[in-house]
């Protein structure tokens, strides 16, 4: 078992420094200044409110921690119709936690924030019946690069399918668009792109065939952010660009004491070790596409097939790691 917040295969990024990443934790039960000042009890700091839905924690041993109510109404400008409908908003929309970009040292911090909002009531994803909650990494590029960038999605893009059979996301997500899987015909083209693909080929295979950030690999942000003219016809108002990748594939278990935030990071440690694993890249890709050369393609069935591959390589060991939801078998 590797330790928490194992290094990733590449650990340094294009300037020789320690990659970063930048969490964001969706969760129930508690308002916005409830897990403000529990932020700042556990990890110090000064609680602030700036707005009625926005509050922020400066000076705690990870930087500034954002917290808000997430939905747009923020953002409009204040009077009592906006207000009311915040007030609706709490019983379905998701408060939640934005760090700064994290080294492991303030991941394994963040995950005793973890503990201490389950302790107070926080919910996640499976507290309610539309709480489609999710925990996000904005996991730093090693490169701007194909070696970089290009494989990474592309181990993503074909291990997906297992990653989703292998630990299930909660019923509500998989109901919910904002963490769709990958289409197949965006896999086909990445395929053939290959991990050396043109990284203008790939935006634009991109493009064209997953224009939404509503995916659980999202990677329009760091696209944005690489070459921003080539993707700006998809891109909404509300993308940030930022040389990140915007994993928004796990669910939010803060509820359930056995889950740890470390369980999503193996998640994505998995996608980069089979991104930097060139002979597993290369059977996924070709098993895959003999998979997939039939008019029946099953999602289940490759499922199946890449979760043997990656058990016989010694790369499986991000499956299963949260165990099954409450709830689940009744569902």
């Amino acid at each position: 078992m590797s330790p928490p917040f194992a290094p990733l295969p590449r650990p340094l990024n294009a300037r020789g420094q320690p990659r970063l990443t930048g969490v964001e934790i969706e969760l129930g039960g508690l308002d916005e200044a409830a897990c403000a000042a529990i932020c700042a009890r556990r990890l110090g700091g000064t609680p602030c409110q700036i707005d009625e839905a926005i509050w922020r924690v400066d000076g705690t041993r990870i930087g500034t921690i954002k917290v808000y109510l997430d939905t747009a109404l923020r953002h409009a400008g204040k009077s009592a119709l906006r207000d009311a409908a915040l007030a609706l908003g709490r019983e379905v929309v998701p408060v939640e936690i934005v760090t700064e970009p994290l080294d492991r040292k303030g991941l394994v911090a963040l995950d005793g924030l973890r503990d201490a909002l389950r302790r107070e009531g926080a919910l996640g994803s499976g507290g309610g019946l539309f709480f489609g909650f999710g925990v996000h990494l904005n996991v730093e590029i090693a490169s701007a690069d194909a070696d970089g960038v290009v494989r990474p999605l592309l181990a993503y893009a074909l291990i997906e399918d297992w990653l989703r059979a292998a630990n299930p996301i909660d019923h509500t997500r998989r109901l919910l668009p904002f963490a769709a899987p990958y289409p197949t015909r965006l896999v086909q083209r990445l395929v053939v792109l290959g991990p050396g693909g043109d990284l203008r080929h790939v935006i634009d295979a991109y493009a064209q065939e997953a224009p939404s950030r509503n995916f659980g690999l999202d990677m329009l942000p760091v696209f944005a952010h690489l070459d921003a003219p080539r993707i700006a016809p998809v891109l909404g108002a509300a993308t940030s660009a930022r040389p990140a990748f915007h994993f928004r594939l796990p669910d939010c278990r803060i509820d359930e004491p056995g889950w740890r935030l470390d369980h999503e990071w193996r998640r994505w440690r998995t996608v980069e070790r089979v991104a930097a694993d060139a002979g597993t890249l290369a059977e996924l890709a070709r098993e895959w596409t003999d998979l997939h050369a039939g008019l029946t393609r099953s999602r289940t069935r490759w499922a199946r097939r890449c979760g043997a591959i990656l058990r016989a390589r010694g790369l499986d060991d991000a499956g299963g790691v949260a165990g099954p939801r409450r709830g689940d078998a009744a569902r």
